[in-house]
């Protein structure tokens, strides 16, 4: 299975915390799944960082393509399906990067794994 990861729970996977719920560590440890990190949290990560609210740090603000290729992490870009759908997307989650990436699982019908309820609303289906 193909799976996006929110921003949290990359960041909770990859500092082992006890916020990830088991199922979704469980998930992302298999290795039957693909693990994917869309661009858009690249972007939103950057967007806040200027105004000192990045929360990825140096190393995944400029991803190494080797680092990721180690992790078993795959890059889901941003395509021009998934800016015309987000365009079309109600204004559930007022988080621009946020509405992004359920764009993204609705193109690619993808479900997500976040602790973030608001992605139910874009009828994108959410493991935790």
């Amino acid at each position: 299975m193909r799976l996006p990861l929110d921003t949290h729970s990359f960041l909770w996977f990859i500092m082992g915390r006890q916020e990830l719920s088991e199922r979704a560590r469980s998930l992302i440890e298999d290795e039957a799944n693909e693990r994917l990190f869309s661009t858009a949290i690249l972007w939103g990560d950057r967007h806040q960082g200027e105004f000192g609210e990045t929360h990825l740090g140096r190393a995944l603000r400029d991803p190494d393509p080797r680092q990721l290729a180690v992790n078993a992490v795959h890059v889901l870009d941003i395509g021009l399906a998934h800016l015309a759908t987000v365009s079309t997307l109600p204004f559930h989650h007022r988080d621009p990067f946020d509405r992004l990436l359920a764009a993204q699982c609705t193109v690619e019908n993808l479900p997500i794994v976040s602790v973030d309820p608001a992605f139910h609303a874009y009828g994108v289906q959410r493991l935790w």
